[in-house]
């Protein structure tokens, strides 16, 4: 999902920009793989005509040579399916097909749009036989899978950190490094707007009262990931005080929050939190990938990325 963020962004930027070219833009998309890959299907490049890029779609080992075939997409105006065979060339035991194409206004505004309105959305990319482009639609759409890719998008994870302190500032790093939306609140009493199924928090006032507070107006919300910072006996003694007010606790909350990566500094503790909340959300195990004994990627249904 990062690339498509920062993909976004880049064209939310171009909006602030006067005389904007027309199809100053081509976008490229990872429509297809066999075998293995560094990336999935959905990963995004978007290339201006400079060869300046945003997003990828390998470790580095294709980007060249995409650039290259988008100068002819920007010439002719007529998209280009490319293909990798990544076995001979780079190793990787796959092959991959890479769609170029120009960047269509209307496929940013109806992104924004959805994103903003913090709106579930899927991007179908039709590479062959028939109109070849991208396009946005807010519902699942039964496509044809040898020639199109769905990839559902979903907004940013938003993390509320419910404290303040010099702590804060690994989260709100890494947090940027992934594209999240970051909230920091002093007081619980000043959440002001509602949850959706994409907002993580943080408690880590380093205050029992202050943790009370904000834990008794999170927990009901019912989160995916609310995490505590502190001591197992400090965690039991507020768990027994929320019992005594009738708050559940569910299996959303962590505490101690982090996995066990023997964190000890601000910023050790902060990627160890930031990557239990990343597991939690994409649904892995947290497994180092040596005991996996399948795939690193999770199988792909078709041409759909859920």
């Amino acid at each position: 999902m990062k690339d498509i963020y920062d993909i976004l962004g880049e064209w939310r930027r171009s909006q602030c920009q006067p005389n904007r070219p027309g199809r100053s833009h081509t976008l490229a998309t990872l429509v297809r793989v066999e075998g293995s890959s560094y990336r999935r299907p959905g990963a995004r490049m978007l290339i201006w005509p400079d060869g300046k890029t945003i997003g990828s779609l390998s470790a580095g080992c294709l980007e060249e040579e995409v650039k290259l075939r988008a100068r002819e997409v920007f010439e002719t105006g007529e998209p280009a399916l490319i293909s990798f065979d990544t076995r001979r060339r780079f190793g990787c035991a796959g092959r991959i097909d890479v769609l170029i194409e120009h960047a269509r206004e209307k496929f940013f505004v109806d992104l924004a749009e959805n994103l903003d309105a913090r709106r579930l959305c899927f991007a179908i990319t039709r590479f062959s036989n028939g109109k070849v482009g991208t396009r946005i639609v807010p519902f699942d759409h039964e496509q044809e899978q040898q020639h199109e890719l769905m990839q559902q998008i979903h907004p940013p994870i938003r993390l509320w950190i419910f404290g303040d302190g010099p702590d804060n500032v690994p989260f709100h790093s890494l947090g940027q490094l992934l594209g999240w939306e970051m909230n920091t609140f002093v007081d619980a009493n000043a959440l002001a707007f509602a949850p959706d199924r994409w907002t993580a928090a943080i408690v880590k006032s380093h205050n029992y009262g202050r943790d009370f507070a904000a834990l008794q107006r999170l927990l009901p919300l019912n989160l995916r990931y609310v995490g505590l910072i502190g001591p197992r006996k400090r965690r039991d003694q507020l768990m027994n005080d929320l019992l005594e007010r009738e708050i559940v606790v569910n299996a959303g909350f962590f505490a101690p929050a982090g996995l066990d990566l023997g964190a000890e500094t601000p910023e050790e503790i902060a990627l160890a939190i930031v990557s239990e909340i990343q597991r939690v959300f994409a649904g892995a195990s947290g497994e180092s990938l040596r005991e996996r004994k399948v795939s690193i990627h999770s199988p792909i249904k078709g041409a759909l990325l859920a």
